[in-house]
């Protein structure tokens, strides 16, 4: 088991930064490949980042390539994304998810945190 806290959300405007963070605790963290994911409303959740166990592949959601960032620190049992240039887009609840491999598909994710909302003002 592996439990997910996500962190950093809030209210930017559009062209502005913000930073999430998701906290693991549980099983051996460095293990997992960790993904975000975000859901607007009335929309399906979607892949944004992923990050494999070790740092050395991380696959974008072409509509945020070049704009984020993830990261991980296995040492803390974190992951992070940063997120620059906000788009009004952007806005939607953001969850972090952990699994055995860097899926683009949220449904290959075995353990989710409870989601931070990002709101990205025009």
């Amino acid at each position: 088991q592996v439990q997910l806290v996500e962190s950093g959300g809030g209210l930017v405007q559009a062209g502005g930064s913000l930073r999430l963070s998701c906290a693991a605790s549980g099983r051996t963290f460095s293990t997992y490949a960790m993904g975000w994911f975000r859901q607007a409303p009335g929309k399906e959740r979607e892949f944004v980042a992923a990050i494999s166990w070790n740092g050395a592949d991380t696959p974008y959601a072409d509509s945020v390539k070049g704009r984020f960032t993830i990261s991980r620190d296995n040492a803390r049992d974190t992951v992070a994304l940063q997120m620059t240039s906000l788009k009004p887009e952007d806005t939607a609840v953001y969850y972090c998810a952990a699994s055995d491999h860097y899926y683009t598909n949220p449904k290959a994710y075995n353990y989710w945190g409870q989601g931070t909302q990002v709101t990205v003002s025009s």
